[in-house]
This record gives structure tokens, sequence and C-alpha cells, in this order.
């Protein structure tokens, strides 16, 4: 809590909070949580780190699609407020019954599961509370700047990665870690924290990223190598789009999610691509809800990649690619250099009938003209 400063500028206002606090039904276990994520979600600009909220049901798709398991340490290396951490422990607790009961899961889920790290106190603060309002005792949510000091004690430590890593901010090149800029050399913190991810997952662990476009497509040789690295070294699963407003209002940019497997041995096959339309909500700045939402349909999907997904055309919103041809394609990840668009085919009446209708045409508006005149005299 070093520095914290707890600002209510009145005796008015700290009697409304404890009012407004003081009329809401606590007898729920995640009551106090719901509320502290309500008042999060209330931030409205992004930090000067480039951080910013990521929509809780974007997280919820990403947990729910790498599934954490009981006894797996998950860890966010950019963690802000925790939002990945709280929701992969709310996973568990719903899909595995037994994991409180246990006392060996139990202890690992206290002390062991979860680990968030970041370089803004008040973040650490704020992140720390979260995992505490929702039932976490002692996760490891600690300071650091995740490029700058990686630890030979935490390669190959987690099990699984859930991250929204700043695509912008301050970054002080010098002081990277220099087994990061062996991986990939770059200043760009989204290649950057993408290193950092794989040196940081055992063999078989899995890690859900979201990544600006330029990830998926830039051409510059750090661009490259990372793909490929990612493609041939270890195993792309997935790469869903996401339309251009999901973090409005904090930011416009154009994202995806990759998804990928450690193995240090290859083992792409097919990647699968999702193009979301339509996340439930509108791509404004006021976000409003909407009746229908493509979310629910990934993961349907998703559980079907090695399935019913290998045969469906390069037309429909979801397909699969091989491996061969995306090596063809430079290792390039956008979706719509794989996607096939239908043209429809439109019938256009002869030249010389749309002549003699403009002759027709032209002659009413003459004759019209002309009646006109008449009338004038």
């Amino acid at each position: 809590m070093r520095d914290a400063q707890f600002k209510i500028p009145n005796a008015g206002v700290l009697q409304l909070v404890v009012d407004v606090i003081d009329g809401i039904n606590m007898d729920g276990r995640d009551t106090k949580g719901d509320l502290y994520e309500y008042m999060l979600s209330k931030l409205a600009s992004a930090g000067q780190n480039g951080q910013f909220r990521t929509p809780r049901h974007i997280i919820d798709l990403m947990v729910d699609m790498t599934a954490p398991k009981p006894l797996e340490a998950i860890c966010d290396p950019a963690s802000g407020t925790c939002g990945f951490l709280v929701q992969a422990g709310e996973h568990l607790r719903r899909n595995h019954p037994s994991l409180l009961t246990n006392p060996d899961s139990n202890k690992f889920f206290h002390n062991q599961q979860f680990h968030g790290f970041d370089f803004d106190n008040t973040m650490l603060r704020v992140g720390s509370m979260n995992m505490l309002l929702h039932g976490v005792e002692n996760p490891d949510i600690s300071y650091r700047d995740s490029l700058a000091d990686l630890h030979s004690t935490e390669e190959e430590k987690y099990d699984v990665i859930l991250a929204n890593p700043p695509f912008a901010g301050s970054l002080d090149y010098d002081n990277v870690a220099k087994d990061l800029l062996s991986v990939v050399k770059t200043k760009k913190t989204e290649l950057l924290f993408l290193a950092l991810f794989i040196k940081l997952l055992k063999p078989g662990g899995r890690a859900a990223v979201v990544v600006p476009d330029g990830v998926l497509f830039g051409s510059s040789k750090a661009h490259k190598e990372l793909r490929k690295m990612i493609v041939e070294g270890h195993r792309l699963d997935a790469v869903v789009k996401l339309p251009s407003g999901v973090f409005k209002p904090y930011a416009g940019v154009s994202t995806a999610i990759l998804f990928f497997t450690k193995t240090n041995s290859g083992g792409t096959d097919n990647v699968w691509f999702y193009d979301v339309r339509s996340d439930g909500f509108s791509l404004d700045d006021k976000r409003t809800p909407l009746g229908s939402s493509d979310v629910p349909d990934v993961l349907s999907r998703w559980k079907q990649r090695t399935t019913a997904e290998l045969t469906r055309a390069r037309t429909e919103q979801s397909f699969c690619v091989p491996l061969s041809e995306i090596a063809a394609n430079d290792y390039d990840l956008s979706l719509n250099r794989y996607r096939e668009i239908e043209h429809e085919e439109i019938d256009h009446a002869a030249l010389a009938d749309i002549l003699a209708a403009l002759d027709e045409l032209e002659g009413e508006i003459s004759q019209g003209m002309a009646e006109l005149r008449g009338l004038l005299k």
C-alpha cells in the first residue's frame, strides 16, 4: 500500500457511498467482487503505459477456450486489475466442484495457482484487492517489469498464460531482458510479450493472448520470425479475429486473440480461424447491448475444430487453414488472406436496351417541358 491515497472530498460524498453500499445485499459470496468489478469497469481511459480494461465477456471466452484445470499454474505477466486471473478462478470453481474440498487442490488454489505481474503500483493494489474479494487468499500478485525482469527460475514455470499485454506505452529498450532480445530483436512491446510468454510456458502449456492486427501480418523481420516460431516451433491452435470496436471507449485498435501451445517441436497441422462480427454490443463508444452475439458460437465451433470445422468452406465465418498454405504465405495470419469471398452474379440489361430506355425518358422530359411552356402563354 506504499504511496496509496484515499481521496473522498467531503463528508456528503462519504455518506452517499456508505449508504449505497450498505443497501446492497452481501449474502452472496461474490457480491463484493461483482461490485468491485463494476467499479473497475467504469475506468474510462487508458493509463499512460497503454493499459485498458478487457471486457468481461472476452476474458470469459479466452478462459473457457483454454480451460484451466486444478493444479495448473496460471499467469498474467501484464495483470492490471487481475481480470483474467479472477475469471480463471471462477471457471475452476464452476467446472471442478471438488476443487476446494480436496486438500491438495485447495492449498494450491489459494497459494500457488495464480500469478500476476505489473509495474503500476495502483494496478497492483487494485488487482490484489480484486483477487481477495473473489476468494483467493494468497495469490502471487507482485511488482515486476515483465520485459526487464526475466528470472531463470520463471522460465517454463506456468501451465496457462492469459493476457492482454500493452501495445503501446513506454519501453526502456536498454533494460529489456537479453534473453527476450535473443528470441526476437524488436522495440515493439506486443512482440516482446509474445516472446516472453513462450519463455514462461511449460512444454504443453497453453496461451490465449490479445494482439493488435499488426502482429498477424507485419512485414518486418521480427514479425515474420516470431510468427514462424509460433507456427513451426510450437503449435498455433487458433486465430480469433475481433471487431475493431471491442475495446471502446478506451481504444479503437483492431485486435485478434492468438491461442497457441508450447511444444518446442512444432505440431501445427491446421490453424482454426474465426471472424467475430458481433460480440453482443454496439461497436461505438456507448457499447450498447445487442440481442445477439457470436461469442457462444466461437466456443461451440472451437470444440469441433478437429472434426466438423475441418470441412467448412472458406466463405463461412470460421474455417481451418493447413500449415503448408500458411508457410507459403510467409506465415501471414490475417484471416482475410485465406477467406474466399463469394461474388453475387448480377444480370445487366443490354447496352442497346439501356440507350433505348434513355431515349424514351428524354422524350418524356421534352414533352413535359413543352406542356409547361404552353401553360405559361
